[in-house]
């Protein structure tokens, strides 16, 4: 069985998490018996296989507790973004049907405001201090005795939220059978997945990121199922990362491309301070790596890197630094040689090489197994076509069936009638020398419908301009089609990203269409 209690019986004292730079840790033993301890809590508190539990937690000492404690009562565990605006918190937790809210005491202003506007939950409780109204997680749990047993201990799931690039976030949801604790045919993905990176037990895992992004859980979690140590860190820093490697002996790795960018910008000595001979895998994925940056991380790193492409939803591709360097730009081929479909807007097959269309991956065969879009039917079925799903990008493949990813569908300019995809106008505008960040999006034009604005963050030190507008749209014509170069460009100190380095385009666009009811056409 793939469980926290299976290495727990086997080896009790080995290290199953560590917080922060190492101020906690975890073994194996101490994360089985505070689980169950949870566990028994949430029934005593009516919580029963099926319901949801909401957890407003950043990479805090008890997140795993609370994890394998829904996942060994059957329960719906939903991790919030605290970053999250209130209203949008409200919505997840509404949404989720959580019937359990539970907060750290950091939070409070925020967890206060929204559990008293959620007249479905049953229970509000906090962690880490006090939250008015609240019960206290800590004190709850004393009264539960350390060898409490549970009747039956069954496995549950993670009902995670999209990132909200645009619009609502939605929750995706895979039906929940009643099946034992780390039963192994439903534990089997997320166990082949680490395989498929080459993970395996008595490993060392380093998670930079925050646990309520799905790669980030999913990949550290699953660390526990083969009784590998995670290294969770409380918050990105590059050269703490870096300590952190040589500190623990860190064996394997998972990050996002705007991790790499501020590795990159350590100095030099700084990079080459640490000793990193132990890290041999290090995967990155949840937004596109710019190919200059990916070519640096490949001579620092070398063989290590991987990529891989996938949603919440699933997926998906792998790609290696050698077959990258062969194919760059590429994310690579179906990770278990299945097969990708390219299908134009007609829903019709795209079979030559090089011509872009909406990517679809196979769906499972049982519609019972499918994911959906909770609540949202519309949605879902907009997902699908037959047995296919997909995550809403646009790419191609070349003729060795390795796949580019365009953009995404929801990121479509529409000019004039003309569909601009704006993720190859923002990989060139990246590689300038004075741009640091970028976005392209569509702005109103009263002609047109919409024209391209890039949105430029510039380098340090750099003046932002007439001059340089002018050089950057000149920049771009020099190297592509005009009609997918800006006609404008705005300079600005940062731009909307998730922590997942994921550009948050809806925020940004609406800065130009408030006001406006939608496109012009």
């Amino acid at each position: 069985m793939f469980t926290v209690k299976t290495h727990a019986d086997v080896d009790p004292d080995r290290a199953a998490v560590i917080y922060g730079a190492g101020e906690t840790r975890e073994s194996y033993g101490e994360l089985e018996r505070r689980s169950r301890q949870m566990a028994r809590l949430f029934q005593t508190w009516g919580l029963e296989p099926g319901d949801c539990l909401a957890a407003l937690l950043g990479n805090d000492d008890s997140f795993f507790d609370v994890f394998w404690a829904c996942h060994r009562a059957g329960l719906y565990f939903t991790p919030v973004n605290w970053h999250l605006q209130r209203d949008e918190l409200q919505y997840i937790v509404e949404n989720c049907d959580a019937k359990v809210l539970l907060a750290h005491s950091r939070f409070a202003e925020s967890a206060e405001a929204v559990a008293s506007r959620s007249p479905g939950l049953s229970v509000s409780a906090s962690v880490g201090g006090e939250i008015p109204g609240f019960r206290s997680l800590e004190d709850a749990l004393s009264a539960i005795s350390a060898d409490v047993q549970l009747e039956e201990e069954l496995e549950g799931s993670i009902m995670l939220y999209s990132s909200g690039t645009t619009g609502r976030p939605k929750g995706v949801r895979r039906p929940l059978h009643r099946v034992p604790a780390g039963d192994p045919a439903t534990a089997i993905a997320s166990v082949g997945l680490t395989g498929l990176f080459g993970m395996a037990e008595k490993d060392v895992y380093l998670s930079p990121a925050p646990l309520y992004h799905a790669a980030p859980l999913i990949f550290a979690s699953t660390q526990h199922r083969i009784g590998a140590t995670a290294v969770v860190m409380r918050r990105f820093d590059p050269e703490l990362a870096l300590r952190t490697i040589e500190e623990w002996k860190v064996t394997t790795s998972q990050w996002v491309p705007t991790h790499f960018k501020r590795l990159l910008a350590l100095p030099e000595s700084v990079r080459t301070r640490y000793d990193l001979s132990t890290l041999r895998v290090a995967v990155h994925a949840a937004a596109p790596c710019p190919i200059p940056v990916k070519e640096a991380m490949i001579e620092w790193w070398g063989d290590a890197i991987m990529e891989y492409y996938a949603g919440t939803e699933g997926g998906g591709t792998l790609i290696r630094a050698k077959e990258w360097l062969a194919h760059k730009g590429s994310v690579g081929r179906h990770w278990s040689g299945g097969t990708i479909h390219i299908l134009d807007e007609e829903g019709d097959e795209i079979t030559e090489p090089g011509r872009e269309g909406a990517i679809f991956f196979e769906a499972p065969p049982d519609p019972a197994a499918r994911f959906r879009y909770y609540k949202d039917d519309t949605k879902t079925a907009g997902t699908y076509r037959g047995a296919l799903f997909t995550i809403g990008d646009i790419g191609m493949l070349d003729a060795e069936g390795y796949l580019y990813l365009t953009d995404r569908q929801s990121n479509m300019i529409i000019s004039g009638g003309v569909n601009i995809y704006p993720q190859e106008t923002e990989s060139h505008l990246v590689t300038h020398p004075k741009v640091y960040d970028v976005a392209v999006v569509g702005v109103p034009n009263e002609d047109l419908g919409e024209e391209v604005k890039a949105v430029v963050v510039p380098t340090p030190g750099t003046e932002p301009d007439p001059a340089l507008e002018t050089e950057l749209i000149e920049y771009c014509r020099a190297h592509l089609a005009h009609y997918k170069c800006p006609r404008s460009v705005d300079f600005v100190s940062e731009l909307p990203r998730t922590e997942t380095g994921k550009m948050q385009k809806r925020k940004l666009r609406d800065r130009y269409w408030q006001g406006r009811t939608g496109r012009l056409v």
